[in-house]
């Protein structure tokens, strides 16, 4: 912090969006106020820029429909009538409530709901995890992204664990495969553009052409969830032509005798048939990306979204195995690098899980429409607590949820900054914290840097952050555990107190010094330059028979692919610039930079159902209907429609969200959602 004569401060913090990016900023304070937000011109990932979004987050954190104080319901669920209350009438409420629930019914009928809305490492997950489990309440299932992916990379690493983000600058070939690195990740693209002006190469793996896969030096627009069946005729022809680093397979490996014999029928001609790509697209793409040195593999979200899901991974992590990639700085494969910051952590420290009731049942968190339908005797969820979350728009079968959030007998309590989507269905509604005002430490899942959120003006109103809510929820409780009331420093000089190398270095104190740090390695550090995987034997599965430790394994045939209903399409969604999920939804300049929302369409799809560019059209199937305007587009393939996710203005000008259209359709492991096996008819609107 530095002042000045009239008063200015600068107050360093970072964004908890999620977000890979984790952009480090600074904040202009003068008087209590802050009157400028920018990017950290000296941090060398964010490089002084914020996204669309984070650059107006001035407009959020003074926004004229911020909640302020306490709200109870008045009106019916879903209305948004609301009138003020005190802390403590709300707090007693709530205690009440939950201690009359919990004697008549048991404390598992109490689910508490939360997500990544806030990535900040104790506003996410620290005292809710040590109150709720003391209390024995129902365990969520927080697997809707992430997890899949993380499932199947460990199938066959043995952990999630890619390259540093920031080393594509040495790669010399770049696959971002199902990512859409300009808009959901853009603090990489200058990395990448790097790596370009010295020589660099960048395909795009994706069914849509996105502003990325435009930008790219080539397109491959493969049929949604048969990634699977291109990665195994890659490794045919790899295998075929002799282009896998036989030193490092023998070192470092185990099953590619196995491997060898499973993909011999998986034919660039059979692949080429699954896929929609051509057999010269698949035979070119596999050698160029065993014989480019280094070559990297960049996926993030799209591909754990199918129900093939990690199976994609499992399979994905195999390449850099038997081409050696690994070898090389820039090469191997980067995904998340949030699971490597969390394990130099000390999270059991901070969740404290051996003070946990035992034998607590886990719920999904995908299922959450079918959950508020559980019948009485089957343990209905009585009372639902949501935080860092707005599930009423971002868990799938929408209406669903939305007719669960409407019983009566369901006391739901939302803690949000704006009165969400979820929080109109609340009965009580109490006021958060922006980033601006509380304090934390920022893991990133998109680079190598530890950061520090300083608190830069005090809190809006009676807005009070996750922790304090917990701290005021145990009191409210009557609980006495002293760790259930520890301070925000407390708990983060817990977290790093964890003896890790990677954290030697970093304390409170530097961070409070420096306000981001590298995590300690050396600068070409590369994971698995000489094997060292995380499995039992140390080397990579490449093969694993079911039954195995492992618990997966490469099939006789590749992971399920959706088959097309007859007359329907493939509803596949993005992100936009404007809106990160749901929030920023509400404002209307983002709206308006946003604008109404499109389906694109393929002009055979769109002349077949005797739609033209521009007409008004429904969107249906047997979660629900949306309206939209047709865009017919080059960017879509035969059989496949894509529309933004959330946020938008339908044709009648209501807001909607695409989940309004997903099933909750399981993924093969890791409990995630197959929000890609979506399936609808479109027509125009009557």
């Amino acid at each position: 912090m530095s002042g000045n004569s009239d008063q200015l401060q600068i107050i360093h913090g970072v964004c908890a969006h999620d977000c890979p990016d984790t952009c480090s900023w600074k904040a202009e304070v003068s008087n209590g106020q802050a009157v400028r937000l920018y990017g950290d011109p000296q941090h060398p990932f964010t490089r002084g820029v914020l996204c669309a979004k984070v650059s107006h987050y001035l407009e959020r954190v003074y926004h004229p429909e911020r909640l302020q104080v306490p709200l109870r319901r008045t009106g019916r669920k879903g209305a948004g009538q609301f009138e003020e209350i005190s802390w403590d009438a709300a707090l007693a409420e709530i205690a009440n409530r939950w201690r009359k629930q919990i004697e008549e019914f048991g404390a598992e009928t109490i689910l508490p709901f939360s997500s990544a809305g806030n990535q900040g490492l104790i506003q996410h997950s620290s005292l809710d995890m040590r109150l709720f489990g003391l209390m024995g309440c129902s365990r969520l299932e927080r697997n809707i992204c992430g997890n899949v992916a993380h499932e199947g990379l460990c199938a066959t690493q043995g952990c999630g664990t890619g390259i540093n983000p920031e080393d594509l600058v040495h790669s010399r070939l770049i696959v971002l495969w199902g990512t859409n690195t300009l808009v959901t990740n853009s603090h990489l693209w200058p990395v990448i553009q790097e790596s370009r002006r010295h020589g660099g190469r960048v395909i795009v793996v994706d069914p849509i052409r996105t502003r990325t896969a435009s930008a790219a030096d080539q397109h491959l627009a493969v049929r949604p969830g048969t990634d699977t069946v291109l990665m195994l005729a890659m490794m045919h022809i790899i295998i075929r032509d002799g282009l896998t680093d036989e030193d490092y397979i023998q070192r470092y490996s185990e099953g590619f005798a196995e491997l060898s014999d499973h993909v011999r029928q998986y034919t660039p001609e059979l692949a080429a048939t699954v896929t929609g790509l051509s057999v010269e697209q698949i035979e070119a793409f596999a050698r160029e990306y065993a014989t480019v040195r280094p070559a990297v593999l960049r996926p993030l979200i799209g591909l754990e979204h199918h129900p093939n899901g990690a199976m994609m991974f499992r399979t994905l992590a195999c390449l850099p195995v038997i081409t050696g990639a690994w070898r090389y700085r820039g090469g191997g494969l980067a995904r998340s690098t949030g699971a490597f910051q969390f394990s130099a952590l000390n999270t059991a420290g901070l969740l404290k899980p051996e003070t946990w009731q035992p034998d607590c049942r886990s719920l999904n968190m995908r299922d959450l429409g079918r959950i508020l339908h559980l019948e009485a005797d089957k343990g209905a969820v009585r009372s639902l607590l949501v935080y860092n979350s707005n599930p009423a728009v971002t868990m799938p079968n929408q209406n669903l949820v939305r007719r669960g959030l409407q019983r009566e007998d369901l006391f739901t309590v939302v803690h949000d900054l704006f009165l969400t989507e979820t929080a109109r269905f609340a009965d009580l509604v109490l006021p958060a914290t922006s980033q601006l005002e509380h304090l934390d430490i920022v893991p990133s899942w998109g680079h190598h840097y530890l950061s520090l959120n300083r608190p830069a003006i005090a809190p809006c109103g009676q807005s009070v952050c996750n922790t304090e809510l917990f701290r005021r929820l145990a009191a409210a409780m009557g609980r006495d555990e002293t760790w259930l009331y520890e301070s925000d420093e407390q708990l983060l000089r817990t977290a790093l107190d964890s003896g890790h190398p990677m954290l030697e270095g970093i304390t409170l104190e530097s961070l409070l010094e420096h306000g981001y740090l590298h995590l300690n390695h050396a600068p070409d550090w590369m994971p698995f330059a000489a094997g060292g995987f995380a499995t039992p034997s140390g080397r990579a599965r490449l093969f694993a028979s079911a039954g195995s430790e492992s618990g997966a394994a490469l099939p006789p045939v590749p992971g399920e692919i959706p088959v097309r209903p007859p007359g329907r399409l493939q509803l596949v969604t993005g992100k936009t610039l404007h809106f990160l999920n749901s929030s920023y939804s509400h404002q209307e300049p983002h709206r308006r930079r946003a604008g109404q929302l499109t389906v694109q369409m393929h002009e055979e799809d769109a002349a077949e159902r005797e739609l033209q560019h521009g007409d008004s059209v429904i969107l249906q199937n047997e979660q629900g209907s949306v309206r939209a305007i047709c865009s017919v587009s080059p960017h879509v393939q035969r059989g496949v429609i894509s529309i933004p996710f959330g946020g938008l203005l339908d044709a009648s000008g209501e807001s909607v969200g695409v989940n309004i259209l997903t099933p909750e359709w399981p993924t093969d492991w890791g409990g995630g959602s197959g929000f890609y096996a979506c399936f609808v008819e479109v027509s125009a609107e009557k």
